[in-house]
């Protein structure tokens, strides 16, 4: 029987992995950190061989701060790595994803039938014009067609910019128009919550200002009524499936460009993150076959993350594809059409390895245990966790109801811009503390430092910083190589700074303590403070906007916005709707603020600058602290009176 979670919090309590499940595991010795930082190139290019590449590197590593190269003179393709060789290996008949539509449609697409698929698109893509080195984007749902699209594009060398299926018009032209994208791939739209989105036309709203793009192609999935303009949109369903399921794959630099995201950035503007090919390949493949302990003949394998952000990505496509996994992709929402959506699909594919974000633990464990229990769990061996730290109440409901106290939890620190997973227990080597992400990987370089650049004595907190280059780092952002040396090294000089607080405690476990920028975590997502501040400012009531992430039970942080009314304006319940809908209009659901506080008067220093601290400090009911450098201290002081006064938010 499952112990009581208050036993289980118990200060100083660790969890080791069973000997059952150390008796099977890939990694089981500890020392594997110690021989990979003893000789960490060399370690690196001992995962580089896992892969098949077409000539061989003669330089593990180029080094000049802050832009490394990997693999130097190596060439290998990414999508014959995820599928080629697998099939040559007399693989093809595994399945590679078991798909289930949120309507409940499914689909089983093997090694061998995926390969056919992707060849097809490439070739319809080469078709419409693109060429190796041009820019694709992708905006679609959870469907197995856009993981084949991603990996069609690293087929012929163009790089692909996925753009989640959540974000608006203007966040697609900001992209767009950034990566200066030729083409278009897209749905006529996708089932969440049993309603459409209406993809297409976001598209179509969205091409109007974005010169670049020559072609679409729109995949058929809901099959309501769209608009198609003649010469620039094609049907997949005529133009992929009219295509040979032959098509070679290009030869790529080992740091050829394979992929841009867009993260937020402090400024407003999204970042365009650039990763390339041979290391970033070597990394996903090395961290998802080690830390989820996969083996590929009898594991299934889900993770719940959509491919528009860096979890898809390298934990959804590329990881999983280049180690043979058999995974599991799913479209919908969880609780749809009940809250037992997701466990019941664990059951029905006896998913053994679960991968999620702590928002949707605390969203399952606030629903109650009940929705779990109408389910048999019992395939599940691994769990893990994504996006931000996770708490340990939240940890230990998941080891003890979902893992009924038997699975390891890999707890995974990493970002957008690390491309792969960072700080992760080993679970077959690792003792784990609720909350805790444990240890660097091996290979990586992570240290806690002060504000001066000097590592922290343990126990101790601080900044987290990556103390050596690594093989999945990102490459710069794309169009812009002073803001990446501006926004990631020049705060430490030959340290990389990756905007979160950390702690060490006095066993050296590391303890990751959120963003201390001007970013907030929102669901395990990056939103910039300036990019919804800018969308309330541009409401026409609006004269000027505050924004900050308060912490939140289920999401981590939830938006709390400060907003001054141009004169004339009025404050209302019904222009607190206005605002939220304009900034998801604006931005995205996600973005939208889940409070809104009117008031006369922001805090500012002498200087002018929006003191957010304070603003968090209102909005989570926390002391002031120092407010000595503000032009009126009166300001926080009325605006804290406000904000308690307001009917609760959530």
């Amino acid at each position: 029987m499952n112990e009581p979670i208050e036993a289980l919090l118990a200060e100083g309590r660790t969890f080791a992995p069973s000997s059952a499940f150390a008796a099977r595991a890939l990694i089981t010795d500890a020392e594997v950190y110690a021989d990979a930082d003893a000789d960490w190139e060399g370690f690196w290019a001992r995962q580089a061989l896992a892969l098949d590449w077409f000539d061989e590197w003669h330089t593990v590593l180029e080094w000049n701060l802050p832009d490394a190269k990997w693999f130097v003179g190596g060439k290998l393709n990414v999508s014959y790595n995820c599928l080629d060789r697998h099939v040559n290996a007399g693989h093809g008949g595994q399945v590679a994803f078991h798909w289930e539509g949120e309507p409940g449609d499914e689909r089983v697409l093997t090694y061998r039938a995926l390969l056919d698929e992707v060849s097809r698109i490439a070739n319809a893509l080469t078709a419409l014009g693109v060429r190796k080195g041009d820019r694709v984007a992708i905006y679609m749902g959870m469907v197995p067609e856009l993981p084949a699209a991603m990996l069609a594009c690293a087929r012929i060398g163009a790089a692909h910019s996925v753009i989640f299926g959540g974000f608006t018009a203007n966040s697609l032209v900001d992209r767009i128009n950034d990566a200066r994208a030729v083409a278009v791939i897209t749905a006529d739209g996708a089932w969440r919550r049993g309603s459409i989105v209406h993809l297409k036309d976001i598209v179509d709203e969205a091409l109007g200002a974005t010169p670049t793009v020559r072609s679409t192609l729109v995949l058929r999935r809901t099959g309501h009524e769209i608009a198609m303009t003649e010469g620039r949109d094609h049907w997949w369903h005529e133009l992929v499936a009219a295509q040979s399921p032959h098509c070679p794959p290009e030869p790529m630099d080992a740091e050829d460009l394979l992929f841009i995201l867009y993260t937020s950035g402090t400024t407003g503007k999204p970042k365009g993150i650039m990763h390339t090919t041979g290391g970033y390949l070597t990394q996903v493949a090395f961290t998802h076959k080690h830390v989820f302990d996969l083996h590929p003949e009898t594991d299934v394998y889900w993770c719940t993350a959509d491919c528009g952000w860096v979890t898809g990505h390298s934990y959804i496509v590329y990881g999983p594809l280049a180690n043979r996994a058999t995974s599991v992709i799913y479209e919908g929402t969880p609780d749809f059409p009940d809250k037992d959506r997701m466990w019941r699909t664990v059951e029905k594919y006896g998913v053994t390895i679960y991968y999620t974000a702590p928002t949707a633990i605390r969203t399952h464990m606030k629903w109650g245990d009940e929705f779990p229990e109408r389910c048999d769990l019992s395939s599940l061996r691994l769990l893990g966790s994504v996006g931000e730290p996770i708490n340990p109440e939240a940890w230990v409901w998941y080891w003890n109801t979902i893992g009924r106290a038997t699975c390891p939890i890999v707890d995974t620190w990493w970002q957008t811009e690390t491309g792969a997973i960072m700080i992760s227990p080993l679970p077959g080597a690792t003792v784990c503390k609720p909350g805790s992400a444990t240890f660097p990987l091996p290979g990586i370089g992570a240290d806690i430092i002060d504000d001066d650049g000097r590592s922290v004595a343990v126990p101790g907190g601080g900044y987290l910083a990556l103390t050596r280059p690594w093989p999945s780092m990102l490459r710069g952002i794309w169009g812009d190589p002073e803001r990446y040396h501006q926004t990631y090294w020049a705060r430490f000089g030959d340290k990389y700074f990756a905007g979160d607080g950390a702690k060490r405690d006095a066993e050296g476990y590391f303890w990751l303590l959120g963003r201390v920028d001007d970013i907030m975590l929102v669901s395990g997502h990056n939103i910039s403070t300036t990019e919804v501040e800018s969308a309330l400012v541009d409401h026409p009531a609006v004269a000027e906007a505050a924004v900050v992430g308060k912490a939140d039970p289920t999401t981590g942080q939830a938006i709390a916005a400060f907003v001054i009314l141009r004169a004339g304006n009025d404050p209302s319940d019904v222009l607190v709707g206005e605002l939220r809908d304009h900034v998801g209009r604006l931005i995205g659901p996600i973005a939208k603020p889940r409070s809104i506080l009117f008031t006369e008067d922001l805090p500012k220093t002498r200087s002018g600058k929006i003191m957010r601290r304070l603003l968090q400090n209102v909005a989570e009911d926390a002391e002031l602290g120092d407010t000595t450098t503000l032009a009126d201290a009166s300001v926080v002081a009325g605006i804290k009176a406000r904000y308690l006064a307001q009917p609760n938010d959530d």
